[in-house]
């Protein structure tokens, strides 16, 4: 199936703006503190990023990544969540904050929290660029959220469909095309 880009969702200045306000937060919550912020590939690269630059000094920041997969090539997820990479370090004793690009179902990010709390980290908190609760089957905490989007499969800032549109500034949902 093809897609196209049908409408821009949310803009690039909203995405800056908000991404300084949740790095104050973070910043906030973990002052003289040492964090583990998990980027989960490939999705959440660019809002990883950004975020980390807009946490204060105060703050120790290391990274890690995961990369699961529920989606494969299609718009639907799965509901069948699979670590294709998993962290590099132990975070036994440490801050973790799991940086996600989008959160609609809730599946694989319940799936990662159990995976990661059977780990024993200090603490274990989400921070998710997009939220879609009208996709919601599973309930999850979502700590840090920067908007709340409708149903709609969304590309840029770092999201794609069928690895398209990761590069774009702004957040946009896209539309299947006939063939």
């Amino acid at each position: 199936m093809r897609y196209e880009i049908d409408s821009i969702l949310v803009r690039e200045d909203q995405i800056r703006d908000r991404v300084s306000v949740i790095g104050r937060d973070i910043s906030e919550l973990y002052r003289g503190k040492s964090l583990v912020m998990v980027g989960i590939l490939k999705g959440a690269v660019m809002f990883l990023s950004d975020l980390a630059r807009a946490v204060d000094k105060d703050v120790d920041v290391s990274f890690d990544f995961m990369s699961v997969s529920s989606y494969g090539k299609s718009t639907e997820s799965s509901g069948v969540v699979r670590i294709v990479k998993d962290l590099d370090s132990d975070i036994r004793g440490k801050d973790v904050l799991i940086v996600e690009d989008i959160v609609d179902s809730g599946l694989t990010l319940s799936y990662l929290l159990q995976v990661l709390n059977h780990r024993e980290p200090a603490s274990l908190s989400v921070c998710a660029l997009l939220d879609k609760p009208e996709r919601r089957k599973v309930q999850v905490p979502i700590n840090f959220r920067g908007f709340v989007i409708p149903d709609a499969f969304v590309v840029g800032y770092g999201l794609d469909a069928g690895g398209r549109w990761r590069h774009l500034p702004s957040i946009w949902s896209v539309r299947p095309v006939q063939d």
